[in-house]
C-alpha cells in the first residue's frame, strides 16, 4: 500500500467516523488495520485524524483491541491530543497496564482536564505512592478536590460524584442567576439543575432547569425553588445511590458530607455504569468466576477461578461420601446408579431457579415485611407442585424403561423431596448470608447445590433401601 495512498485512506476515516463501525455494530476491520499500519509506521498524524472523531468509549474500545504495545504506541502518538477519559472504558487490567506504563508527569497532564469522578476512577487503582506524585503536580484546587474525593471509601458515592456544580444564594432573582451564568465561563459542561444553598452551603432547595425558562426575570429564586429534596451523603455506597435514582426518576442529584453541606454532584451517566458494573459483578460471582475481565491473562483467569474450583471440589468429595455411604445398595441394584443423577440435577436447577430469584430481590431491596413471608411460602409450594409434576413424569418414564412400578415410585418421592428442600435452601440461604452481613451473591450456589446434591442422593438412595429391604 503506498504512502499517499494511506494517507487519503486517513483522511477518509478521520472524516467520515461512521467507517469506524461495521452495520452490525463492531469495529471495521479494515478501518483497525489501517490504524495499525499508522501506528507501526510511527506516523503520529494520520493517527490522530483517524481517532479525532472518536467518543471516548469508542477509544476504550480500540484500545481494548490492541495488543499492549499497540495501545502503548497509540497513547505516546496521540499525545496532548489523547482523551484520558477513554481509560474509564476499559477493562481494569488494561488501565493498570498503561498507567504502569506511562510516566506519572504524562498521567498528570491527562487527568488535569478531566471531571473529577472521571479523575478519581482512573487514580483509584495506582499506588499511594504514584497518586502523590500525579497529585503534587496538579493546580492546588484540582489537587484538593482529587484528594477529597479520594479520602471517601472505595466504591461510595464520594468516590463517583463530580464536584462542580452551580449554587447560588435564596435572595437572588431569576434575572441575577442567569446573568451569573453568563458571566462565568468556568461553569459545568453540562448540569441539569441548580442547587440553593444557605451561606454553609446547605441545600435548602434546588431549581430545575425547565422551571427557570418559564420564570420571569423578576421572579425570586426561594420562590419557585424545589423543596423537596433528595440527597445522598458522600459515604453511602455507590449501590444505592444507584437505587435512588431508579426509585425517585432522578436525573442529578446533591451529594452532601457528614455536616451536611453540598460537596458535589451525581449524575444519571455515573449511575448507568454503576448500575451496569453491579450486575456484572453479581453474575460473575453467582458464576464463582471472581473479578476477572475478557482482557485478564491466562494466569490470572486461572488464579481467580482456582479458589472457587477448590470449594466445588471440596463439596464434591461430600457429595462423594454420602454415595458411598450407599455402596452395598448400588451394588444390589445398579440401576440406581443410572437414576441417581437425575434426581440430584433436577435439584440443582430448581434451587438454582430460586436463589436467582432472592439474590435478585435481596439487591433490589425488595424483601421487607409481609413480602420475606409471601416468598418463602410461594417457593416451598412452587418445589412442591414442581416435584408432584416431575415425580409423575421420571416415575413413569422409569416404570416403563425398567418394567418395575416401585422403582419409579422410588424415584418419584426422592424427586418430590428433593424439589421441596431445592426450594427451600435456595430462598433460605441467600436470606442467612445477608443476615450474616456476607453477600448472597458470593456463596449461594455453593451452598445451594451441595444441599440438593446432598439430599438429593440421600432421599433417592435411602428410599430405595428402605423400599427394598436392601439394607
Amino acid at each position: 500500500m503506498s504512502s499517499d495512498f494511506e494517507t487519503e485512506l486517513g483522511k477518509e476515516a478521520g472524516m467520515d467516523a461512521s467507517a469506524f463501525r461495521n452495520e452490525d455494530d463492531r469495529i471495521s476491520p479494515l478501518w483497525l488495520e489501517r490504524l495499525r499500519a499508522f501506528i507501526e509506521g510511527r506516523r503520529a498524524d494520520d493517527v490522530a485524524l483517524v481517532m479525532e472523531p472518536l467518543h471516548s468509549s469508542d477509544v476504550g474500545d480500540v484500545l481494548e483491541h490492541l495488543d499492549h504495545d499497540g495501545r502503548l504506541a497509540l497513547v505516546r502518538l496521540l499525545g496532548d491530543k489523547f482523551d484520558y477519559s477513554a481509560l474509564t472504558e476499559v477493562d481494569e487490567s488494561i488501565r493498570l497496564e498503561l498507567m504502569e506504563a506511562l510516566p506519572n508527569a504524562e498521567i498528570a497532564r491527562g487527568v488535569a482536564s478531566l471531571d473529577n469522578d472521571d479523575a478519581v476512577a482512573i487514580l483509584e487503582d495506582l499506588e499511594e505512592a504514584d497518586q502523590n506524585e500525579i497529585l503534587s503536580a496538579l493546580p492546588t484546587f484540582e489537587r484538593l478536590n482529587l484528594k477529597r474525593s479520594l479520602d471517601f471509601p472505595e466504591d461510595s458515592a464520594g468516590r463517583r460524584m463530580q464536584t462542580d456544580f452551580i449554587a447560588i444564594p435564596p435572595f437572588w432573582t431569576v434575572g441575577q442567576m442567569i446573568d451569573y451564568l453568563r458571566a462565568h465561563p468556568d461553569l459545568p459542561e453540562e448540569f441539569y439543575q441548580i442547587y440553593v444553598v444557605d451561606a454553609g452551603y446547605k441545600v435548602l432547595g434546588t431549581l430545575p432547569l425547565d422551571r427557570v425558562l418559564r420564570s420571569q426575570r423578576a421572579t425570586n429564586v426561594d420562590s419557585i425553588m424545589n423543596t423537596s429534596l433528595v440527597l445522598i451523603d458522600a459515604s453511602e455506597d455507590q449501590e444505592e445511590a444507584a437505587r435512588s435514582f431508579e426509585r425517585y426518576d432522578l436525573v442529578e442529584v446533591g451529594v452532601v458530607d457528614e455536616s451536611g453541606r453540598l460537596v458535589g454532584v451525581l449524575t444519571i451517566d455515573d449511575m448507568v455504569d454503576v448500575i451496569t458494573e453491579e450486575a456484572d459483578e453479581d453474575i460473575k460471582l453467582l458464576a464463582g468466576v471472581g473479578d476477572e475481565d475478557l482482557s485478564d491473562s491466562t494466569v490470572d483467569t486461572v488464579r481467580s477461578r482456582v479458589p472457587w474450583l477448590v470449594i466445588n471440589l471440596v463439596t464434591a468429595v461430600m457429595v462423594s461420601l454420602v454415595i458411598g455411604l450407599f455402596g452395598g445398595t448400588i451394588d444390589q441394584m445398579v440401576e440406581l446408579a443410572v437414576l441417581m443423577p437425575i434426581v440430584a440435577s433436577m435439584g440443582g436447577n430448581a434451587g438454582a431457579q430460586t436463589m436467582t430469584v432472592t439474590v435478585r430481590a435481596i439487591a433490589m431491596r425488595e424483601l421487607e415485611g409481609t413480602r420475606l413471608i409471601r416468598l418463602i411460602r410461594r417457593e416451598v409450594i412452587v418445589g412442591f407442585i414442581n416435584g408432584v409434576i416431575f415425580a409423575i413424569l421420571i416415575g413413569i418414564v422409569t416404570w416403563l424403561r425398567y418394567g418395575n412400578p416401585s422403582l419409579g415410585m422410588v424415584i418419584a418421592l426422592a424427586m418430590i423431596t428433593n424439589l421441596v428442600v431445592a426450594g427451600t435452601a435456595g430462598i433460605l440461604i441467600p436470606l442467612t448470608l445477608h443476615r450474616l452481613k456476607a453477600d448472597p451473591a458470593i456463596a449461594s450456589a455453593v451452598f445451594v447445590t451441595t444441599i440438593t446434591d446432598v439430599v438429593g442422593f440421600f432421599a433417592f438412595l435411602g428410599i430405595a433401601g428402605l423400599w427394598f429391604g436392601l439394607f
